[in-house]
């Protein structure tokens, strides 16, 4: 029995040791290959390191503006997208009605839509309405796109925090934008930088939805400017490639490391009602 249990255990490790290194080789030839001015398909350390590959892609035109544009667009759209969640997931956290039910099932299919399947009516509407080729209509569609999903996160931890505060807040004469805004944000902000931090990956990494909408080689973010690495004939420059990816991950790091502070994952509501 002893012997079974230990040859079980010795299998389970191996095979999340092999899953480990499925996750680990990518990650290790992107490292490798931006410091090789030769870089290849292989995983290998380069004989000769070299930052030419980052001081090649370094300019305005490769990396600059599109991840300033990436920024812009999805930093904006999600902001967007965080405050229409917010004020969705209120009434249905708040309100019990006999709407609720249907109205997140609802949102729930919005969920499983693959973005493909309502592209070109969107584009039609789009052309109609002259938002072609315009950052504010791109972030329009793009905070659209992710609010189902972030009505679902942003409803869960609201329901976290305990309506008894807001009750107190309105005997006080608190209205409920008032309660919302200082008491239930301020608990519930660790659950606001999850789906902020969600909806920013989301978006960042969406190449379909810009690549359609955006026309100007200027206003192209960095998720579609990195397709200007695969030429139609021959091989990209695996090593400028490499240095890409990394750069092009940079943003969505900051956006973690400075919110890390704040995901502590659970609400500090010690202290705020009695037991």
């Amino acid at each position: 029995m002893i012997a079974r249990d230990k040859m079980s255990k010795l299998a389970s490790n191996l095979v999340l040791l092999a899953i480990g290194v499925l996750f680990v080789l990518p990650l290790l030839w992107v490292l490798f290959a931006s410091i090789n001015r030769t870089a290849g398909l292989r995983v290998e350390f380069p004989t000769h390191p070299t930052l030419g590959n980052f001081k090649a892609v370094l300019n305005t035109d490769t990396t600059y503006r599109p991840v300033l544009n990436g920024i812009v667009l999805c930093g904006g759209a999600a902001l967007l997208t965080m405050v229409c969640a917010v004020l969705a997931a209120y009434p249905l956290s708040r309100f019990r009605t006999r709407f609720n039910r249907p109205f997140l099932l609802t949102v729930l299919f919005c969920t499983g839509l693959p973005i493909t399947a309502v592209m070109v009516p969107v584009y039609g509407l789009f052309v109609q309405l002259n938002l072609v080729d315009t950052l504010g209509g791109t972030i329009m569609f793009m905070a659209t796109s992710a609010l189902p999903f972030a009505i679902w996160l942003t409803k869960t931890f609201m329901d976290g925090v305990p309506i008894s505060l807001e009750e107190a807040a309105w005997v006080d004469g608190a209205g409920n934008m008032r309660a919302l805004r200082a008491i239930v944000l301020p608990l519930m902000w660790p659950g606001i930088a999850v789906v902020l931090i969600f909806t920013f990956i989301g978006m960042w990494g969406n190449f379909f939805v810009p690549f359609m909408l955006l026309l100007s080689p200027e206003r192209l973010p960095a998720s579609v400017s990195i397709f200007t690495f695969f030429g139609q004939y021959g091989e990209p420059n695996y090593g400028q490639l490499a240095a890409y990816s990394l750069i092009y991950t940079t943003p969505v790091l900051l956006l973690y490391l400075l919110l890390s502070r704040k995901l502590g994952g659970a609400f500090a509501l010690g202290g705020a009602i009695k037991g």
